[in-house]
């Protein structure tokens, strides 16, 4: 197998950040030798996680056997999922911004049961496709400040966020936030564009948004359109583009990217 060297669009902090958390357990466990230092497993690591490198082709690239890239994946993995904030932790950090976007995002796998019907809670009717449901908030320039755990794909985004207790935490603390029609009726903080009004009992069809109620959704729009740069950036991640992991997993694996996000931000 031949080796070529690369590169790839990750801050330096969120490498310093795994590498100093790897290099305090080693010190913790008081390990001895390893083939790899800190700093090596931590590329490692976010070589598989940003550019979906195999393990077999991280193995060739590190001159490392494939079960010792699984163990060291493994490894950071549980200690970058342990460092991922919490809700309330989200929530401090949304409560000094002038406004949140919120919004759902699907993640597609393709480990499901096919025969017994286990995949119907994981698929997604929108999508066409099967899935993991997951709520992002985000600041107001697009900066990510929460990922929620994943739910299955066939979960509805406000059905999600009441689960996981998003528009509660916003409602108590009064956090003003943007969100699309998914969120019609989440209550007084979180403001969704403009419905067609009700059907027209004369003719049938719905009436019309009026010139203001359009002008409404054309701002309304501009403000929620900066959450879409934290979709972006976490399916930039392309172990997360198709999650081919157990989706029983797959939460460790969404919030160690999420914690390597907020370390880049």
């Amino acid at each position: 197998m031949l080796s070529y060297p690369s590169g790839m669009t990750v801050s330096s902090r969120a490498l310093g950040v795994l590498s100093d958390a790897l290099r305090a357990q080693r010190n913790q466990r008081r390990t001895r030798w390893r083939k790899l230092s800190p700093g090596r497993q931590a590329l490692l690591v976010v070589a598989h996680l940003r550019k979906g490198e195999t393990y077999a082709d991280l193995a060739c690239g590190f001159r490392i056997g494939t079960s010792t890239v699984y163990r060291y994946i493994r490894e950071a993995l549980e200690l970058l999922a342990a460092m991922a904030p919490t809700l309330a932790q989200g929530i401090e950090v949304a409560r000094r911004k002038a406004f949140v976007i919120l919004d759902g995002t699907l993640l597609r796998i393709d480990r499901v049961g096919m025969t017994s019907g286990c995949d119907r809670a994981f698929y997604s009717g929108k999508h066409k496709a099967h899935g993991l449901n997951v709520q992002v908030v985000a600041d107001p320039i697009g900066r990510l400040v929460w990922i929620s755990p994943p739910l299955p794909g066939a979960r509805h985004d406000m059905g999600a966020a009441r689960e996981h207790g998003i528009i509660d935490a916003l409602a108590t603390h009064e956090i003003p936030a943007a969100a699309d029609t998914a969120y019609q009726g989440a209550g007084p903080t979180v403001a969704v564009p403009q419905r067609r009004r009700r059907k027209d009992l004369g003719t049938g069809r719905y009436r019309r948004l009026s010139r203001n109620q359009k002008d409404v959704n054309t701002a309304h729009a501009r403000r929620r359109g900066p959450g879409e740069r934290a979709n972006a950036e976490l399916k930039n991640w392309r172990v997360l583009r198709k999650i081919r992991s157990s989706p029983n997993t797959a939460h460790r694996l969404i919030a160690a990217v999420q914690t390597l996000m907020i370390a880049s931000a």
